[in-house]
């Protein structure tokens, strides 16, 4: 459906594809995924629950589409979930404030990045 919605799907030669380094963690698990979803045909559930994971951070982009969804996805799986207002990114303001909006009220705890810092 990603390809049929959006004409183009993000592919392991798109550039787009890869981790920068500066967000990877040697030994650290990297799941690939296909979907808006991050716990969609992944074994991202499998790999929280084997480390007794009950909380959830979501950051990234975009704000109204795949963090969303996965904050969705992950409060429907049965984790506490945290959704960092200044660190996830759109294409603008409105959209981000209403995905805020949305998850604050059933989903996820809005949360500043510093506070994420201050409490880990």
């Amino acid at each position: 459906m990603l390809k049929r919605w959006w004409n183009d799907i993000i592919t392991r030669d798109n550039d787009y594809y890869q981790l920068t380094k500066k967000l990877y963690s040697r030994g650290s698990p990297v799941i690939t995924k296909t979907q808006y979803d991050a716990f969609y045909k992944t074994d991202l559930n499998k790999v929280l629950k084997r480390n007794k994971v009950k909380q959830v951070v979501i950051t990234g982009v975009m704000t109204n589409l795949c963090c969303e969804t996965t904050a969705r996805s992950a409060f429907i799986h049965g984790y506490e979930v945290f959704f960092v207002i200044d660190g996830t990114a759109t294409q603008n303001e409105m959209m981000h404030r209403a995905t805020l909006i949305n998850l604050s009220y059933g989903f996820a705890i809005p949360i500043l990045t510093e506070n994420i810092i201050k409490n880990a």
